[in-house]
């Protein structure tokens, strides 16, 4: 079982798919006779209902794809650089359990985006890159970025140090 097919079992477990026919409006185009496009889109030049294409090929992928609940299958293509991993990626999968119209899933998908971007300066950090957020962020020019580096190396060692300093004061 692939890290993506146990992914869609477990939102399966969190909530069912959405059944079409319970849902207002859905497929409200799929009778041609009460078309809403109609008169705007003239169908007489067409050459069918308008399903007369062949769906290409799927894209394969090795990683974890998460997929809306409103969704059979996945769209022909999709990104795949950064897959979902750690707190982020928890609390992605879990805003794939709800519906696109209701509002925790998007909630949701903005604070994974915040504790990415935290997990993100905490990885920069591990593997030894002091993180520049300034600079990062297009607040300073980057001439100006070595002596943003400098005062953000020399904040986070007084913080450090302010810390190591109330742990050791609280033990006294």
């Amino acid at each position: 079982m692939t890290q993506s097919t146990r992914a869609r079992a477990a939102a399966d477990t969190l909530q069912p798919r959405i059944d079409p026919t319970t849902v207002n409006g859905w497929g409200v185009d799929a009778d041609i006779e009460n078309d809403p496009t109609w008169p705007m889109r003239d169908r007489s030049k067409d050459d069918g209902p308008g399903l007369n294409w062949d769906r290409p090929p799927l894209q394969t992928s090795d990683v974890e794809i998460l997929q809306s609940v409103e969704h059979e299958r996945r769209t022909a293509t999709y990104g795949v650089s950064t897959p979902p991993r750690g707190l982020s990626g928890a609390i992605r999968r879990r805003a794939f359990a709800f519906s696109e119209s209701q509002w925790g899933h998007w909630l949701l998908l903005m604070a994974a985006d915040r504790v990415d971007a935290v997990e993100g300066l905490i990885e920069d950090v591990r593997r030894g890159r002091m993180p520049n957020p300034l600079v990062e962020m297009g607040l300073v020019k980057q001439a100006r970025s070595r002596e943003a580096a400098a005062a953000t190396a020399a904040a986070v060692g007084i913080g450090l140090m302010a810390v190591i300093w109330l742990l050791r004061r609280d033990r006294d």
